[in-house]
């Protein structure tokens, strides 16, 4: 999700690589749940997110974005995103009664950021701290690779990357179409393919999800990769 803003606006001005030691430790958030609260459609999740939480809840990856997620237009990209229920608070729907998330092993990539976030920049990209973000002020340093609790750090972050700069891509390409039915299939295409078609659990996500991803550069004439 694209942010019109410099990172002087919402940041200590810092960049951060992944071994590097980052104000972001919150404590296990004791006694705080507003980073889960009046998020909209903003906690936009890509596949893996959507791969490790149907795998921890024990659904398909159709089931739950058919039960407990939602779909929305993220930078011309029609994109799942964890849905907030009804209410003045807007909670996420997995909050449980006690303030606390009920599915935080299986937690998407954005919650397990904040209060960090991701700077792009030449087809790559650096975390950065939101400064004003989180409330909580006891905050410790911790290394960013930790916080962020994925496994596979330098695989992870390679997906990242190549899943958001592909995005954009096809963005663009969305943005050259004269036909507004044939964006709507590219999107439909995106979403089937890379989010409503099963991975197979006995094989590897990340291998699975370049091969897909390189059919799909293919399909719009991409150089190979």
């Amino acid at each position: 999700m694209r942010r019109e803003v410099t990172l002087a606006d919402i940041s200590d001005g810092r960049l951060y690589d992944s071994n590097d030691m980052v104000k972001a430790d919150c404590q296990d958030c004791k006694g705080c749940c507003d980073c889960c609260k009046g998020m909209g459609d903003t906690v936009v999740l890509d596949p893996y997110d959507v791969v490790r939480m149907a795998g921890g809840l024990g659904k398909t990856t159709e089931q739950l974005i058919a039960e407990d997620l939602e779909l929305g237009v993220q930078d011309g990209n029609i994109l799942p995103h964890l849905k907030m229920k009804a209410g003045a608070e807007e909670r996420c729907t997995f909050l449980n009664d006690e303030g606390r998330c009920s599915i935080h092993s299986v937690r998407p990539g954005i919650c397990r950021l904040f209060p960090l976030g991701r700077f792009y920049e030449d087809h790559s990209y650096k975390y950065f701290l939101q400064i004003y973000e989180c409330k909580k002020t006891n905050r410790t340093k911790v290394k960013a690779r930790k916080w962020i609790d994925t496994p596979n750090t330098a695989v992870y972050e390679r997906f990242i990357g190549d899943w958001h700069y592909f995005l954009l891509d096809t963005q663009e390409i969305m943005e050259r179409m004269d036909d507004e039915q044939l964006s709507k299939n590219l999107n439909l295409y995106i979403l089937r393919n890379f989010y409503l078609k099963p991975y197979h659990e006995d094989g590897d996500f990340y291998e699975q999800f370049y091969q897909r991803l390189q059919e799909a550069k293919n399909m719009l004439g991409y150089a190979p990769m």
